[in-house]
């Protein structure tokens, strides 16, 4: 086999290390984030979402151990003693005076056999609790995937915004290279110049606004990702140029007839209001008699009286069983059942009222996002309108200048009126296309572009 030179190897694997290198600083450079990739991350990472499932697991727990609490308890005990001088033998009762070892063991075990009915209710407290909080880690999501909709459109917009100020600031410095060269053979003014300037400095400011705006919503969106701010990254920017699709024609009635049904906010307050209401049923177990079964068997051991005995005769001979029912009748506690119940009630009603608050405000968010959206498709559609009129009337006034028809006074006019219109235009399409995705968002309809 023929041997490479060193040399060469060592160039070979310099070459191979910067060819590797180069291909994952590429690959991260070009790292690419769809809309569904962002719901996933979000989905994945959020915190607040990670602190609502927690708490959902603890109720879990809850509901898992008030299902255990029904059955019997089982509790062994035992006890070494030592007793001095003059004392009671455990097993005679009668007066001795000398050391005394004992031991007692015991297995025993209690059933509450009626309580009002507690046991039960707090099964069904606690299952609803569950719902409520799976609820809450629904409405979590839900509010979270609005941000990244909100977020990535912003993204969009703030790029859509620096393309179109970079364009403007290619066509002031063209402008500008024309004035000047005019002037040089005296067919402008200083004023002329110095207004060309003026342009380009409007300009220049409106780029660097511009992508400001861009790292900011870079940012934005990184920080709801979880994601590491100084780890570049792109996103995905759908076609949506044609946006005559979107139905704009909704019914704030119909809309809110299908939220109150699925919308997370509804369900949550509802489930939170029957937790309340079986709150009040355990409250009033208070009122009821108690009966408990008690049974267990046992034994012991003392060196006393019986010193004679074998320790294992003596835990046969004592071995003893014993079975019994406990009733607790309630007769007076300081009206103590009477408050709770008087403070479940009050809760309920509290939280009858809260849920009604949230499908009044639920209903007022609705008819004000139908609103939104109309009023959105007609600001875009004339935006639209009034570019094209921008881009045609500053086309004829740029020819009409070219032969020196028009001032650089009106020119600069026209120009900037197009820029004006051509960001307002951008706006507005971002604008209709959000307030879509929030009708979309409380008819719990996937959002996707």
């Amino acid at each position: 086999m023929k041997h490479l030179n060193p040399k060469v190897f060592y160039r070979y694997t310099a070459f191979a290390c910067l060819v590797a290198i180069s291909s994952i600083n590429s690959l991260s450079a070009q790292e690419l984030i769809t809309l569904k990739r962002a719901t996933e991350l979000v989905l994945e990472n959020n915190l607040q979402i990670k602190q609502s499932q927690f708490t959902e697991a603890l109720s879990e727990v809850n509901l898992s151990q008030s299902k255990l609490a029904i059955y019997p308890n089982l509790n062994a005990n035992t006890g070494l003693n030592f007793n001095y001088g003059r004392s009671i033998d455990p097993l005679t009762n009668q007066f001795i005076n000398q050391a005394i070892t004992s031991n007692s063991g015991s297995l025993t075990s209690n059933t509450a056999i009626f309580q009002g009915f507690r046991r039960m209710n707090e099964i069904s407290q606690n299952k609803l609790q569950l719902d409520a909080d799976k609820s809450n880690t629904q409405k979590v999501k839900n509010d979270l995937l609005l941000s990244v909709v909100t977020n990535y459109l912003s993204v969009l917009n703030s790029q859509d915004l620096l393309t179109a100020s970079q364009q403007q600031l290619d066509i002031a410095n063209q402008q500008l290279d024309i004035e000047q060269k005019f002037f040089d053979v005296g067919n402008r003014t200083l004023a002329d110049l110095a207004q060309a300037k003026s342009q380009v400095a409007t300009a220049e400011l409106n780029v660097t606004n511009a992508r400001n705006q861009v790292d900011l919503s870079f940012l934005n969106l990184a920080q709801l990702l979880e994601r590491d701010p100084s780890a570049s990254f792109e996103i995905e920017k759908p076609k949506i140029e044609n946006l005559s699709n979107i139905n704009a024609a909704y019914s704030a009635v119909d809309v809110f007839k299908i939220a109150s049904l699925n919308f997370p906010d509804i369900k949550l307050a509802g489930f939170r209001k029957q937790v309340f209401e079986k709150e009040i049923d355990i409250a009033r177990a208070g009122y009821f008699p108690s009966i408990n079964l008690q049974s267990g068997f046992g034994t012991r051991y003392s060196n006393g009286t019986f010193a004679n005995t074998s320790y294992a005769k003596q835990v046969k001979d004592n071995f003893n069983q014993f079975i019994g029912f406990g009733l607790t009748i309630p007769i007076f506690n300081g009206l103590a059942t009477k408050s709770a119940v008087r403070r479940a009630n009050i809760n309920f009603q509290n939280a009858m009222v809260s849920e009604q608050l949230v499908k009044n405000n639920l209903n007022k968010v609705i008819n004000q996002a139908v609103y939104d959206l109309r009023a959105a498709e007609k600001r875009y559609y004339s935006a639209q309108t009034a570019y094209e009129s921008s881009k045609e009337a500053f086309n004829v006034i740029e020819q009409r200048y070219a032969v020196g028809l028009v001032n650089s006074l009106d020119f600069n006019q026209a120009q900037t009126n197009l820029n004006k219109a051509q960001f307002d235009q951008i706006q507005a399409q971002y604008d209709f296309i959000f307030r879509s995705k929030v009708i979309d968002y409380y008819l719990g309809n996937p959002i996707t572009f």
